[in-house]
């Protein structure tokens, strides 16, 4: 993954367009509009050099059997019987202020201050139970793979007063799948197990889109994945 210099956003690179999608985010910023002339004499990799910062993925994309994205994520960070959600609303702080680009519809997604609290204390995650609880904890690892690579974004419209600023325009869902890891008692990988998730994101009164929770998580019935 790549954050962008200039504004602070996030490049995916898990997919073969990566240098495309660099290009057409730098068409976004003057500094780099204003130079193309020079810029052009450069070959793409000391142009990301230039405009980009390497952040290293610690997740992988598989595709099923229909060419369906599933994030893999490679360990299990919060586990246990008890999930410690205060610990991960600390661990979520790390990505206030970051942005993500979904691929399908290129909507940029921010990270609000807002965002930790929210996902701590929501009614869905008060209400989760058994594996379910931490498949959600979980998933808050790979949080930028997770949006780059959802799809099915459908609307609806606010009903909740508290609600007329930050979702003033409304909610969208976007639904993605990821695939957590099942150890064996030696500590190797037997599977991985495949859930779906949706990114509840609020439409704000300044017209951004912002991450509110991340709800429904449920494990799919298809064949896991194999180590």
């Amino acid at each position: 993954m790549y954050k962008c210099k200039l504004c602070g956003r996030y490049v995916e690179d898990l997919t073969e367009d990566l240098a495309s999608r660099i290009f057409k985010h730098l068409e976004e910023h003057k500094e780099y509009k204003d130079h193309k002339d020079v810029y052009d004499d450069l070959d793409t990799d000391a142009i990301t050099e230039e405009f980009f910062e390497f952040v290293p993925n610690s997740c992988s994309l598989s595709y099923d059997a229909n060419n369906n994205p599933i994030i893999v994520i490679s360990d299990v960070r919060f586990g246990g019987r008890n999930i410690d959600w205060n610990e991960i609303k600390e661990y979520l702080m790390e990505y206030i202020d970051s942005s993500y680009e979904v691929i399908e519809t290129t909507d940029v997604i921010y990270i609000g201050s807002d965002f930790p609290k929210e996902l701590k204390g929501s009614e869905d995650t008060v209400r989760l139970k058994g594996a379910n609880v931490k498949a959600k904890a979980n998933a808050t690892q790979e949080i930028p793979a997770l949006l780059s690579f959802a799809n099915n974004k459908r609307w609806q419209e606010n009903f909740k007063s508290k609600h007329k600023v930050d979702a003033k325009h409304g909610w969208y869902r976007f639904t993605t799948r990821f695939a957590l890891p099942v150890y064996l008692e030696n500590g190797e990988i037997e599977r991985f197990n495949i859930f779906r998730i949706e990114m509840l994101v609020r439409h704000a009164s300044d017209n951004r889109l912002y991450l509110y929770d991340m709800v429904n998580v449920k494990k799919e019935m298809s064949n896991p994945l194999e180590p």
